[in-house]
């Protein structure tokens, strides 16, 4: 009687053991799938941006284009603020996967750094190249209505020529900066997407 009693108890066991590892399984790709559906809400954001900022560079409404870029950071904002509450679950003893919940916070890393580079490549080529800016006159004294001694008219000289060169050299190199910073987040973020995929499809086999 003891041995069959022995028996019904590491049957029952191996059932609870093999139900704890099926939640943990369910709990792990519903996380999973949640963290993807925000990366596709930030992608979608990012596009939003690029569009308006376009469309500002044509249109130069500046109001629009600040209530755009004041809606993206909140939308960023609550992903950013999702995705870390999908690591924490990561880290509790019903899911206990150390290795998702550092390559999740490893992609938040990169997406800050992405978003900090994608606002200085705009406020750069808002600016424009310092050789093409437009002039203002506003600090100009006029004599006539119709003349004005204008403050930007200088004698051409090689130092002068040799400072605008060398200052349109470094808004191209700060922009070309941006921009390969931008493309090397987006890879390194692709990658680890391509982790969590693998991973899906693993549990989802299993």
């Amino acid at each position: 009687m003891e041995d069959f009693e022995k028996k019904v108890i590491i049957s029952e066991n191996m059932q609870t053991d093999e139900s704890d590892s099926q939640d943990s399984r369910s709990k792990t790709l519903i996380l999973l799938r949640k963290f993807l559906s925000l990366q596709q809400r930030r992608a979608e954001a990012y596009t939003k941006l690029r569009d308006g900022f376009a469309a500002y560079t044509i249109s130069g409404a500046e109001s629009t284009y600040q209530q755009l870029c004041s809606e993206i950071t909140v939308e960023f904002s609550d992903c950013s603020k999702q995705v870390c509450e999908v690591e924490s679950q990561f880290l509790k003893p019903d899911c206990s996967r150390d290795d998702l919940a550092r390559l999740l916070r490893a992609v938040q890393e990169l997406e800050r750094v992405k978003l900090q580079l994608t606002a200085r490549m705009q406020v750069l080529k808002k600016a424009g190249r310092p050789s093409e800016r437009l002039v203002t006159h506003e600090n100009c004294s006029y004599k006539k209505p119709a003349q004005h001694e204008c403050v930007h008219v200088h004698e051409l000289t090689d130092a002068a020529g040799t400072e605008e060169a060398e200052a349109d050299a470094d808004y191209d190199n700060a922009v070309k900066e941006a921009i390969k910073g931008v493309q090397e987040a987006v890879t390194s973020i692709n990658e680890h997407l391509e982790e969590v995929r693998y991973e899906i499809a693993a549990l989802e086999s299993e």
